[in-house]
């Protein structure tokens, strides 16, 4: 099967510079990451096709290469990697430089975090890391003006009671995998027309332990954790938006034989508001003032997100024109200042008049005032 083209994988055009095809493998690696897809092995293929292009792509020498030649021209290269049999967070100690920073911590830390210290275990009698959760909060408005703080019931695997998170039963111990001999790692070696490559994976009958157990624990059958609930409490800064989210490190499941915890990864999201309506840090807030509220000028109140304001209406103030109240919008997140609410002008008709009020106003549309100025002079006797 031919190769897609490395642009297409990564959704950039040929003129994409560096900064653009890095932000968009970060967001293919994100979405096809094994560690984020357990078990899909379509998009491990993924993730790993898309480590190829950016490896091209981001490299002006190969890149020119591949413009030129296609993908012969850097595969040909003494200089191109193979990823197809390469473990995926050996890939981040690669391109670790891209995946860093953000709101909350980077889920991308997380998984680098996660794959140093799975390779750095060795053949030492942890167990592997717990996976990650995911939950979502959703936020008023005055939540995010403020900042709040939340406290979250979670269902995630914790440690056995019985055996402290050992897996192995009271007085049984544990031997050395025979396997990998300890190591808790296998080593394939392949040769290739550019060398030998010897691609290392975890050993399957130890899990990457090193260790395997005699006997079980009757309460979590090896495993070393069993199905809970427990409350979190996360604290949310003001000027938060929908998407963004917080990592609470340490709080996802536990994991398999006395491994570390995975993390909590919390998405914000935004309640629908009664009276507002968000653009960035601003807020929007539609105002319906009557005729003679527009015409001779007033004085109302607008509620805001942190309590009613009084705003000045100016005589003559037309339909659509938009009032801005400085600084009554929300939090820039992790700056400062705040932004404003924009009040947008609504001048109301009425749809039920009396015959009183109908006279009046049949008697005011006479005025050559009240008439709009396109319509003066144009009837006809």
């Amino acid at each position: 099967m031919a190769k897609r083209d490395y642009y297409e994988i990564l959704g950039v055009q040929k003129n994409a510079s560096i900064d653009d095809v890095k932000k968009a493998y970060r967001k293919l690696a994100m979405q096809f990451h094994p560690d984020r897809n357990p078990g899909n092995k379509q998009a491990e293929e993924k993730f790993k096709d898309a480590t190829e292009a950016y490896e091209v792509l981001s490299d002006q020498d190969k890149r020119s290469r591949y413009d030129r030649f296609g993908h012969e021209g850097v595969r040909q290269g003494a200089d191109f990697h193979d990823w197809t049999n390469t473990n995926a967070n050996d890939i981040f100690s690669v391109f670790n430089d891209i995946f860093g920073g953000g709101f909350g911590g980077s889920i991308f830390d997380d998984i680098l975090a996660g794959g140093t210290r799975a390779r750095s275990r060795g053949g030492s009698s942890a167990g592997e890391r717990g996976s990650d959760l995911k939950i979502s909060v959703k936020l008023t408005l005055e939540e995010i003006a403020s900042g709040v703080e939340k406290k979250i019931k979670i269902k995630r695997q914790e440690k056995c009671p019985t055996c402290s998170g050992s897996g192995a039963k009271a007085g049984s111990g544990l031997s050395t995998c025979p396997t990998c001999g300890g190591s808790g790692e296998i080593r394939k070696a392949a040769r290739t027309m550019f060398g030998q490559f010897v691609n290392i994976v975890q050993c399957s009958t130890c899990g990457g332990m090193g260790k395997i157990i005699k006997e079980p624990c009757p309460t979590c059958s090896g495993a070393g954790r069993v199905n809970g609930e427990a409350t979190v409490k996360v604290k949310i800064p003001p000027g938060v938006s929908e998407g963004n989210y917080l990592t609470l490190r340490g709080e996802g499941n536990t994991g398999r034989r006395g491994g570390p915890s995975g993390d909590l990864i919390v998405l914000i999201e935004e309640a629908p508001h009664q009276h507002f309506k968000r653009d960035g840090d601003d807020v929007i807030y539609e105002l319906d003032l009557s005729f003679p509220e527009a015409a001779l000028g007033s004085e109302v109140e607008v509620p805001t997100l942190i309590g009613r304001a009084k705003l000045k209406i100016e005589p003559g103030v037309q339909s659509g024109k938009i009032l801005r109240m400085r600084e009554k919008g929300l939090p820039r997140l992790n700056s400062y200042g705040r932004g404003d609410e924009l009040v947008t002008i609504n001048i109301y008709t009425p749809t039920k008049l009396s015959q009183h009020e109908k006279d009046l106003l049949k008697e005011l549309g006479n005025s050559a005032s009240i008439k709009p100025p396109s319509r003066n002079g144009s009837s006809s006797n």
